[in-house]
């Protein structure tokens, strides 16, 4: 169910004492009575980071659990990108997350306060415990799941905010739920533990339960999850995860930060011996008490339809110009009849204060509000009645909000780069835009059939944050010498991706691009895997037929760029256009 909309009028005392803490220790560091480095171990735990070139601003993250919102809770945010950021901008996430960025120190506190009002937190969005609990985004009206994991996401994620087994763990710990083996909504197969939910029937009884995936990451050294257990009753998922926490704080790596994974531990140990102690120490956790959803009030009651104070808009014109194209795209029919999920498309992962506002007042209107954050960097809204499929469209279109293509090739992943990230190489969002053009209407690209499934993701260093270890194409920013000058790169992924069942697949590592020259690439692998796939071939069984000798081959003649007084902007990054390219890569806080 959707949380209710109504602002908090008092604030829980944890909530209150952590913003006055927050004012605290920005006291404290101003006064040079608090070093950089603990402020920076404390402001992390609170979900907010350090930026590129400004110590005095910050980013703050704000944890969307498993997704779900209402309008009230995006109306605060867009409220408060408004208000402190520069750019009155806001970008979701490839975790479910909400960021805004360049908010001065001294307002933190403030928008912490506002979005604390609002039913949102930004605790422990950072740091080294468990982040945002992440869930499939069709969860409770996909047609093809066993059943809702909405709850079981809803009380993991209470369970463990500010739990002390998870406030110093060795490094982050990503949690996500998959309500279907048969849809690929959360790609379990890249995390720490993934719930898969299943039916089983015992002793003539059909019960719920989880298939249970471990050791699963990305990062520059990615490995997939493994298979733990096939199959637990819904009882023991709570127990489960805390069995793996509290095996990972006691054995995870605490000297080497680059080891520090829950699979580097996995990988070390072998999977059968971390499967022994791990049922060891779940035995543990249910004869002490501790991990039993029976002291939480686990909410089983199946989703209905919103009741709306007036009936959702039905009246638009009957020629609406590219509504066709939209709705085959953008909308899905859930497995509540009469009723659709509509995917409302935020390019390149971006949506302004103006746009958050809107897409609140229409979704209270065709939805009661009912909406969740997607790890494609969209916001899905739920539960639209299908009569009323062309008038959102309509009112979509009238606040920018009505691109076609969500979840197809034009969707580009992309995380934020060197705009404001302080380890990226490159500027991510400049390329996946130049990318983009490619599929722009009347190109030909961005309609054809045969690409519409194919993925393309873009991170701006090999920390794999837009998830280009699992992108069919995918692409990480890199620098390397030409004509003696440090140029923007990126490396070529093929063939990377996650399946239903808890499975990953990365990607072929092919050769470094010059930045300005990958949109030519990228068109000449496509046209390539036009003319030579077989009938049915997808780009996937494509690239896994295609050794790494062809693929240098298709984009070696984009790898070369003029010397630099023929062509200087050669030399430039996508997205930081007449500035000479250097190569700067602050201090990551992702393992601080």
């Amino acid at each position: 169910m959707s949380s209710p909309e109504k602002l908090k009028v008092q604030l829980l005392p944890e909530e209150e004492s952590e913003i006055k803490r927050f004012e605290l220790e920005t006291k404290r560091l101003e006064q040079s009575k608090l070093s950089p480095d603990d402020f920076r171990r404390f402001r992390l735990n609170n979900g907010v980071y350090g930026i590129r070139g400004d110590e005095n601003r910050h980013m703050i993250r704000i944890k969307i659990r498993f997704g779900r919102m209402n309008a009230l809770q995006l109306e605060r945010i867009a409220e408060l990108t408004e208000k402190y950021t520069p750019k009155k901008l806001a970008h979701v996430t490839t975790r479910q997350a909400i960021q805004i960025y360049e908010i001065l120190r001294s307002d933190v506190p403030k928008a912490l306060r506002g979005f604390a009002e609002a039913g949102l937190t930004t605790r422990e969005a950072c740091g080294n415990t468990v982040r945002n609990v992440t869930a499939g985004h069709t969860a409770g009206i996909d047609p093809h799941e066993a059943f809702d994991v909405t709850p079981y996401a809803d009380l993991l994620s209470l369970y463990f905010l500010r739990n002390p087994i998870c406030q110093n763990l060795p490094r982050k710990f990503k949690i996500v739920f998959e309500g279907s083996d048969k849809t690929d909504a959360a790609r379990v197969g890249i995390h720490d533990i993934g719930f898969v939910a299943q039916k089983k029937v015992v002793n003539g009884k059909e019960v719920r339960g989880f298939k249970v995936f471990v050791g699963g990451g990305l990062g520059s050294t990615p490995f997939p999850a493994q298979l733990l257990e096939a199959f637990i009753p819904e009882e023991l998922y709570i127990p489960t995860a805390e069995a793996v926490i509290r095996l990972f704080e006691r054995n995870g790596e605490r000297k080497d930060k680059n080891r520090a994974r829950l699979k580097y531990l996995v990988a070390k140990w072998g999977i059968e011996l971390f499967r022994q102690e791990f049922l060891t120490e779940r035995t543990q956790v249910i004869l002490t008490g501790s991990g039993r959803q029976a002291f939480w009030k686990l909410n089983l009651e199946e989703e209905k339809a919103p009741v709306l104070k007036s009936p959702a808009p039905t009246t638009a014109s009957a020629n609406l110009p590219g509504f066709d194209a939209w709705q085959r795209t953008n909308t899905f029919e859930q497995k509540q009849k009469g009723y659709y999920g509509v995917n409302v498309r935020c390019p390149l992962g971006d949506i302004s204060s103006d746009q958050m506002r809107n897409l609140a007042r229409i979704s209270r209107a065709f939805c009661d509000g009912r909406m969740r954050t997607t790890i494609l960097q969209n916001i899905l809204l739920q539960w639209v009645p299908q009569a009323s499929l062309r008038a959102l469209f309509a009112e979509l279109g009238k606040a920018g909000l009505a691109a076609k293509g969500a979840e197809t090739i034009a969707d580009i992943t992309r995380c934020p780069g060197a705009d404001t990230c302080q380890i990226a190489i490159t500027h991510s969002k400049g390329l996946a835009l130049a990318i983009s053009k490619l599929f722009e209407s009347g190109s030909g690209l961005g309609d054809d059939p045969a690409f519409k499934n194919i993925t393309i993701r873009i991170s701006g260093c090999t920390n794999s944050c837009g998830h280009h270890h699992v992108a069919n194409i995918g692409f990480h920013g890199a620098s390397k010498n030409v004509d003696s000058r440090a140029v923007p790169h990126y490396q070529l992924m093929i063939g990377g991706h996650t399946d239903p069942n808890g499975g990953a697949v990365f990607g072929k590592r092919i050769t470094q691009i010059p930045a300005k020259r990958v949109p030519e690439a990228v068109r000449a692998i496509l046209e390539v895997f036009k003319k030579e796939k077989g009938a049915q071939e997808s780009f996937i069984q494509w690239a896994q037929r295609v050794d790494t000798a062809k693929f240098k081959e298709i984009v070696e003649p984009f790898t070369l760029i003029p010397p630099f007084d023929q062509d200087p902007e050669m030399y430039e990054d996508l997205g930081d256009p007449g500035k000479p390219f250097k190569l700067v890569m602050g201090k990551g806080e992702c393992a601080a």
